[in-house]
């Protein structure tokens, strides 16, 4: 992922050799379809991003970010803190000890999860008479995310009623909002003056769930979709 993302920046410096396009409108607006990844969770989740920005310059625009995406993994004990972790693992093996549950029972809970991200901030763009802007920024901003746990089976059910009740869980459908940060960028290809159509990567650092979570995580972010840009020319 981390490789993705220098190739896009690389991509972006590159793009300085080229003369640049007649028209950059003031404003531009982007939505489109958007896929978040989180393989430390297993974690894959689809919806929408949208972007609006401000070209102060040529090269250099304002805008503000927003996504939201759904998805569904599953929980186990090695996700989460050691003391939890612990605590778990002695019940699996209580009740496999008592033959409540067979030797190898796979312990695990599927839970669905909906994430939102909130990101402004500033982007270094640079526009080519090659039908191409290219772009780059930090992304640094604020995340949302509500899971909500599925047992599948009476143990699971058991035991996250046990985990609500002794107050370590204070709900099934718990909600975090924290920050991350990390970095991202891209390219419009220009179909027509004010209409482009944009690929855009993020690499981020998320910690959602510090207080249950075993460890922060890497998100990879893909949105692609139609762009829109109108306004007064940006001349420099």
């Amino acid at each position: 992922m981390r490789k993705l993302f220098f190739a896009v920046v690389l991509l972006s410096l590159s793009a300085c050799a080229f003369a640049q396009q007649d028209y950059v409108g003031r404003y531009d607006v982007f939505t489109g379809f958007s896929f978040l990844n989180s393989p430390k969770l297993d974690l894959e989740q689809r919806g929408f991003n949208t972007q609006i920005g401000f070209n102060a310059r040529r090269w250099l625009a304002l805008g503000f970010d927003y996504s939201i995406q759904s998805g569904h993994a599953s929980l186990i004990s090695s996700d989460l803190k050691p003391n939890l972790s612990a605590l778990i693992d002695g019940q699996l093996a209580l009740a496999q000890s008592l033959g409540i549950l067979p030797a190898g029972y796979p312990l695990y809970v599927p839970f669905d999860a909906t994430t939102q991200t909130f990101t402004a901030g500033p982007q270094l763009v640079l526009h080519t008479k090659k039908k191409m802007a290219f772009f780059a920024h930090p992304s640094i901003g604020a995340i949302h995310e509500r899971i909500s746990l599925k047992p599948h089976d009476a143990f699971t059910g058991a035991l996250v009623t046990q985990l609500v009740g002794a107050g370590i869980l204070t709900t099934t459908k718990p909600a975090d909002t924290t920050y991350f940060y990390g970095g991202g960028g891209g390219v419009d290809y220009h179909l027509a003056k004010h209409f482009n159509v944009r690929a855009d990567v993020e690499f981020v650092h998320v910690f959602l769930y510090s207080d249950l979570l075993r460890n922060s995580r890497n998100s990879l972010r893909v949105s692609i979709g139609p762009s829109f840009n109108f306004g007064k020319n940006v001349t420099r």
